[in-house]
C-alpha cells in the first residue's frame, strides 16, 4: 500500500512524463535544472559514504530515473531554445558566466566533459560492472558451499545461514542490474552530444529563417545558449557517472570511501617521505620556482612524521588493552563456564585429511554430512544436531575420530591417493594391497590403488572412494548411538513439533500423566534397539492409552514396540512375508520370569549367575552359526521376557535385535534357524 514517503517518487516519475509533453516556463526549467544538479551530487555522496554495494541497492533503477529525469530536461530546454531563443537563468549564467561568453572555450569544456564522461568513466564503469555481474555469478556455488559447510561447522545459526544466503542472492541481482544500467550512462553521453548538435545546427537556421538575424548572431544567440545547455546537463551526469564507476568497484569494507582511502593511502609513512624527496629534488634540479616545491615537500615529509608517530602509540595503547581484556575475560566466571560446553558431535581429524574437508581442494565430506543428517532424520525419526568439524594436530595425520558428547565412539585411519577394497568371500589374495578393516561394520579389506580399481571391481570386490568410507562411518556411528543425541531439550521440540499438528494427542498425554523426562526415555529406548520414532503420533496414541496405567517407561516402551508391529516387521521380514529367527525355548523362557522381580519402584532380573552365563552362551553359539549362514540373526521369544533377554544379552550382541511375537504381522511366515536352550 502506498505510504506518504512513496509521493515523491511517483511525482517525479510523473513529472518526467509531463516534461516530454508540456513546455515548460523558464523558472521551472531553471529549478528543475538546480534540482537535477543536487540529485547528482546527493548520489555521489551516497555511493562515497556506503560501505557496501548492497546498501545502496536501489542505485541501477534511480539512476534509469536520473537518466530520464535529465533527458526529459534536455528535452525541455531544447524546446524552449529553439522555439524562445531563451532557456532560463541558469543556463544562461552557465553560457555567459562559467565560459566567460567565449564559444570556443564553452565548446571545448563541453567536448572535454563529454570525453571525460564517455571515454574514461562510463566505459570504464561499463566494463566493471560487466565482469563483476560475471564473477558474481562464477562465484555463487561457492559462496552457497562455504555457508553450508559453516552451517554444518557449527559457526553459524540457521537464521544467518538465511541471511548469507539472501544477501548472495542479492548481490548477484545488483551487480546483473549495475550490467544493464550501465548501459543508460553510455547512451545518455551519446545522447547529450546529438542534442547539442542539434541545437547548435537548428538554432541557427530558425535564428536566421524565423527571428531574421543574421548568421553571426544566430550563431551567437543560440550557441551560447547551447553550449551552456549541455555543460548544466553534463555536470550531473558526470556525477551520476562517477557514482556508477564507485558503486561497482566499491568492496565490502568496515569504513566508507574517505575512510578507507585516507586509512590506505596515508598506511605507510615512509613512503611520504619519498614523494616529498623527489618534490624536493624536482625544485632543486629544474627551473621550477623553489617556493613551489619547498613547502609541498616540507607537508609532505612533516606529515610522514607524523604519522609514523601515531601507530606506536596506537600500537602501545592496543597491546595494553588487549592484555587488560584478556586479564579480566581470565578473572570472569565466563571464561571458565564456556569450558564447560560440549559439542554433541565432534568429528576430528589429522591434518594429512583437510583434502576431505576443504572445498577449494575437492573435499565434499560437508556436503556428504548435510546429506547423512537428513538420512538420519527420514530413517530414525530426530534432527541430529550439526557435526562440529575441526582438525587436530594430536592425531596421526590419517587418523580421525568421531566423538558424541565428548566421547571417542568411533576411529579409524584412511588413505586418500587410496580405494577401499572388500572381497565378496574369502579373500584369496588376487589383489595385492594393505591389509586393513573396514571401519563401519569391521570388515577385513585392503586399500588398493587407482591402478587396481578396475581389476578389483571385476572380480567381484566392492571398492568404496574414502570419502564414501568416512561418511559410512559416521552413519553407522550416530545411528547405533542416536538414543544418547536425544535429551531432554531434544524431546521437547519433538513434542511442540507434533503439537502443531496433533494438540489434543499431546495434551492427553503430557504433562501429566506423562513428563517430558518420561516420554524421552521411552523414545531413547526405543533408538537403542535401532527402531524408527518417526511415528511419533502411533507412539503418542499407545502412550496416552497405557500412560494412566503405568509410568513405567520400560513396560510403556514395549507397549509402544507392539504399536508400531507393521513397521518393524517391515523392517526385519524379507519384503514382510519371510522371517527367519532364532527362537527360544519354554525352560529358558520360565527361568527368564520366574527370575523377574516386581518391585514399586519397577521391575528388574534376578537371576543365577551360573543360569545367566549358560544362556548367553547359548545365544553366541545360534548367533554364530546363523550368521554364517549370511543371514541376519533375530531371537523371536514371548512378550513377557522380551525385554529382560534383551537386558541380559545386549552388552554381548548390542546390534541383535530381539523381537516378541506381538511385534510381528500376522502374516509374516516366521522360520525357525536355531533355538536358544540350557541343558
Amino acid at each position: 500500500m502506498m505510504g506518504a514517503r512513496d509521493l515523491p517518487v511517483v511525482a517525479g516519475v510523473i513529472l518526467i512524463v509531463t516534461m516530454l509533453i508540456i513546455p515548460f516556463p523558464t523558472w521551472a526549467l531553471s529549478f528543475l535544472i538546480i534540482c537535477n544538479i543536487s540529485l547528482a551530487l546527493l548520489v555521489l555522496l551516497i555511493s562515497m559514504n556506503m560501505k557496501e554495494a548492497l546498501q545502496f541497492s536501489v542505485f541501477p533503477s534511480l539512476l534509469l530515473i536520473l537518466t530520464l529525469f535529465r533527458l526529459g530536461l534536455n528535452i525541455s530546454t531544447t524546446r524552449s531554445i529553439l522555439s524562445k531563443g531563451n532557456a532560463g537563468g541558469v543556463i544562461e549564467t552557465f553560457g555567459s558566466f562559467v565560459v566567460g561568453g567565449n564559444i570556443v572555450v564553452g565548446l571545448v569544456v563541453f567536448l572535454i566533459l563529454i570525453i571525460i564522461q564517455f571515454i574514461v568513466i562510463t566505459r570504464g564503469a561499463e566494463r566493471v560492472a560487466e565482469v563483476a555481474a560475471r564473477f558474481t555469478l562464477d562465484a555463487m556455488p561457492g559462496k552457497q558451499m562455504s555457508i553450508d559447510a559453516d552451517l554444518n561447522a557449527g559457526m553459524i545459526s540457521d537464521q544467518e545461514a538465511r541471511a548469507r544466503r539472501e544477501k548472495v542472492s542479492r548481490e548477484a541481482d545488483f551487480y546483473g542490474a549495475m550490467d544493464g544500467a550501465s548501459k543508460f550512462v553510455k547512451g545518455d553521453a551519446i545522447a547529450s552530444i546529438i542534442i547539442v548538435l542539434i541545437n547548435l545546427i537548428f538554432g541557427i537556421i530558425i535564428g536566421m529563417t524565423q527571428l531574421g538575424l543574421s548568421i553571426s548572431d544566430a550563431a551567437s544567440q543560440f550557441s551560447l545558449m547551447t553550449v551552456g545547455d549541455g555543460i548544466v546537463s553534463q555536470i550531473p551526469a558526470l556525477l551520476i557517472s562517477t557514482a556508477t564507476g564507485i558503486v561497482v568497484t566499491r568492496a565490502a569494507s568496515e569504513g566508507n570511501l574517505g575512510q578507507d582511502v585516507m586509512a590506505q593511502m596515508l598506511a605507510y609513512p615512509k613512503m611520504l617521505y619519498v614523494a616529498g624527496g623527489t618534490i624536493f629534488l624536482l625544485g632543486l634540479f629544474t627551473p621550477i620556482n623553489d617556493f613551489l616545491t619547498i613547502p609541498v615537500a616540507a607537508a609532505l615529509a612533516f606529515g610522514g612524521y607524523r604519522l609514523q608517530k601515531i601507530p606506536d602509540k596506537a600500537g602501545q595503547e592496543s597491546v595494553e588493552g588487549a592484555e587488560e581484556l584478556q586479564t579480566e575475560e581470565l578473572k570472569s566466571p565466563e571464561s571458565v563456564m564456556s569450558l564447560l560446553d560440549i559439542d554433541p558431535i565432534e568429528f576430528e581429524f589429522g591434518y594429512g585429511l583437510i583434502p576431505l574437508v576443504d572445498v577449494n581442494q575437492g573435499g565434499d565430506l560437508l556436503d556428504r554430512i548435510v546429506m547423512i543428517r537428513r538420512q538420519l532424520a527420514i530413517e530414525l525419526g530426530i534432527v541430529i544436531p550439526v557435526v562440529r568439524i575441526r582438525d587436530n594436530i594430536q592425531l596421526q595425520p590419517n587418523e580421525y575420530h568421531l566423538k558424541i558428547n565428548g566421547n571417542v565412539l568411533a576411529k579409524g585411519e584412511i588413505l586418500l591417493d587410496h580405494y577401499l577394497a572388500m572381497a565378496p568371500g574369502e579373500d584369496d589374495g588376487a589383489i595385492e594391497g594393505i591389509d586393513t578393516v573396514e571401519p563401519a561394520f569391521g570388515m577385513p579389506a585392503k586399500w588398493i590403488t587407482e591402478d587396481q580399481k578396475e581389476q578389483a571391481e571385476m572380480m567381484g570386490y566392492t571398492v568404496v572412494d574414502p570419502p564414501s568410507v568416512v561418511s559410512t562411518h559416521i552413519t553407522e556411528t550416530i545411528r547405533q548411538n542416536a538414543h544418547e543425541l536425544l535429551g531432554r531439550q531434544e524431546t521437547k521440540a519433538l513434542v511442540d513439533h507434533l503439537k502443531k499438528s496433533y494438540p489434543v494427542l499431546v495434551e492427553e498425554v503430557t504433562p501429566n500423566p506423562l513428563s517430558i523426562g518420561d516420554i524421552q526415555k521411552v523414545l531413547a529406548k526405543l533408538l537403542k534397539e535401532n527402531v524408527s520414532i518417526r511415528k511419533l503420533p502411533v507412539i503418542f496414541e499407545t502412550l496416552a492409552d497405557y500412560g494412566k496405567l503405568t509410568t513405567d517407561t520400560d513396560l510403556l516402551t514395549e507397549y509402544a514396540r507392539q504399536s508400531l508391529a507393521r513397521q518393524i516387521t517391515e523392517q526385519y521380514a524379507a519384503g514382510g512375508q519371510n522371517l527367519k529367527v532364532i527362537t527360544v525355548s519354554g525352560k529358558v523362557e520360565k527361568l527368564i520370569a520366574d527370575g523377574v522381580q516386581h518391585t514399586e519402584h519397577g521391575n528388574y532380573l534376578s537371576i543365577d549367575p551360573a543360569v545367566s552365563q549358560k544362556i548367553v552362551q547359548s545365544v553366541t553359539q545360534q548367533v554364530e552359526r546363523v550368521s554364517l549362514t549370511g543371514s541376519a540373526p533375530v531371537i523371536l521369544c514371548s512378550p513377557a521376557v522380551r525385554m529382560y533377554l534383551r537386558q541380559m544379552i545386549e552388552r554381548y550382541f548390542p546390534q541383535v535385535p530381539v523381537l516378541s511375537y506381538n511385534e510381528l504381522e500376522a502374516n509374516v511366515e516366521v522360520q525357525s534357524v536355531g533355538l536358544v536352550n540350557i541343558e
